[in-house]
């Protein structure tokens, strides 16, 4: 006989998302109510955003820890349940699980996030593998003991810091289908920037710093039976290569440091297995030998589950869920935050949609309290970070903050660009628009994030200034504060 159960929110998803809609709700919720939570997870693993560092009035720069279900239960007053998300029948208030547990709910957010969006040519191929989650990680680590040749495919966050953090390897190469490195993040000068700092990687022994916390790791004691060996682990936070030792047999040399070959504005034409391994042929007419494939090349809204539902969702033009500011999808009583969904709200002239932990975080939280104020029946409005886009991640071994416009999207080329400069240490980019700034990219330790944002936000016109805005012997911070 199947399960019943009955909630006043559930969240499906384990991811940043899923986990910091379910903790908002938590402490929303009136002490003296009878609200429950439950968040469904495909995993035994949850990722919680932890030490929270206010970079300005928006920015924050954060950890992802790794929390076992029973942990997060514990500590949130929430219940957690191991199981995966099959149909929706939304005119019931109804969830079917695949373990066979109906779930009623008043309200629910699906956060059920986005997978690898393997390359074409690859699908299928046991040796090229996505890079996404903890367990994909781990079957990457398990790999590099015993190969000498590896090809990176992509140009995004988690493509550049394997290429930078991988150690002990012969040959990596790196296929990307843009002119320079890191396209995804920044322009060709950081590039250029970034470049300098994975060349001197040969010259110079790296200590690598590995973060000591308290790990866990999957195991299926039966009781699930549907979800194992099917789920999808949530997605790896933004520290995830300080998180894991990537380096052959723990050893870091300069005799064994890696040789790393960009190929530049190529893509895969096509993956053969030979008795050596793979050979990659590229679209210029390369062929590639290695052992195996990582492909990094972006992730597709995780929506499998929607074929079966009673009522259609309303998608946007990338696949992902439409909802509006509130995170509403078009059917009634469910929400939608994190990878999964499609912003189809008009957005504020210097915020646009990416599939970032950060916005996961910030979607995730605006989904419980407008969840919590339509059960009060109070009226609540955007939350302020959706004013800007903005985000903090670590490349190449720097610091790099992501604020406004930064490469000028959106702004059809009709922009101006001050930069400065400092190798090795620094890279500043100003994007404004008839004198006032409109995004900026820092990377390094500038200590300019706070200022940049409030220049962002007010849109003061820094023409008075012209190119003494970025020079080196004026603090600006101390003017604009």
């Amino acid at each position: 006989m199947a399960e019943n159960l009955s909630y006043t929110y559930v969240i499906v998803g384990g991811g940043i998302a899923g986990v910091t809609c379910a903790e908002t709700l938590a402490l929303l919720r009136p002490h003296d109510s009878s609200d429950r939570i439950l968040l469904l997870t495909e995993s035994t693993l949850v990722k919680a955003v932890t030490n929270v560092v206010p970079l300005g009035k928006i920015l924050n720069r954060f950890d992802v820890k790794e929390k076992s279900g029973q942990e997060l239960a514990a500590a949130s007053n929430i219940d957690v349940l191991l199981d995966q998300l099959d149909t929706i029948v939304s005119e019931d208030r109804l969830l079917r699980t695949t373990a066979g547990r109906c779930i009623n709910y008043r309200y629910l957010c699906l956060c059920t996030g986005a997978r690898p969006n393997i390359i074409d040519k690859a699908k299928g191929n046991a040796n090229v593998i996505g890079i996404r989650d903890t367990e994909s990680v781990e079957e990457f680590r398990k790999r590099i003991h015993t190969a000498t040749r590896l090809v990176v495919v992509g140009n995004g966050g988690i493509a550049s810091e394997l290429v930078y953090e991988v150690e002990g390897m012969e040959e990596i190469h790196w296929v990307i289908k843009d002119p320079y490195i890191s396209s995804t993040f920044v322009d060709s000068g950081a590039a250029t920037f970034f470049k300098e700092r994975l060349n001197e990687k040969g010259s110079t022994e790296k200590e690598k710093t590995i973060y000591k916390r308290m790990r866990y790791t999957e195991q299926n004691d039966g009781s699930s039976p549907s979800v194992a060996g099917s789920k999808r682990g949530a997605a790896l936070g933004p520290d995830w290569h300080r998180a894991f030792d990537i380096r052959k047999h723990g050893e870091v040399t300069t005799k064994n440091a890696n040789k790393v070959t960009v190929h530049h504005s190529v893509e895969v034409e096509g993956i053969k297995e030979v008795s050596s391994g793979l050979q990659v042929h590229l679209t210029d007419g390369k062929t590639i030998e290695c052992d195996f494939v990582v492909s990094a090349t972006g992730v597709v809204p995780a929506i499998s589950w929607a074929g079966g539902c009673d009522r259609p969702f309303k998608l946007g033009p990338d696949g992902g869920l439409f909802v509006n500011w509130s995170m509403e999808t078009s059917v009634d009583g469910i929400y939608a935050a994190g990878d999964v969904c499609y912003a189809g709200w008009e957005h504020a002239p210097h915020w646009f949609q990416m599939r970032l932990w950060t916005q996961a975080r910030q979607m995730g939280a605006m989904a419980a309290r407008s969840m919590a104020a339509k059960r009060a029946g109070e009226e609540i409005y955007q939350d302020f970070c959706f004013e800007m886009f903005n985000h903090v991640t670590t490349l190449f071994g720097y610091q790099v903050v992501l604020l406004g416009r930064y490469n000028g999207q959106g702004l059809n080329d009709k922009y101006e660009v001050l930069l400065r400069m400092t190798p090795g240490l620094e890279y500043i980019k100003f994007v404004l628009v008839d004198g006032r700034l409109q995004g900026a990219l820092l990377v390094g330790e500038t200590g300019l994030e706070e200022t940049c944002e409030n220049l962002i936000l007010n849109q003061l016109d820094l023409s008075p200034y012209g190119e003494d805005l970025l020079n080196p012997d004026i603090d600006i911070e101390d003017y604009f504060d």
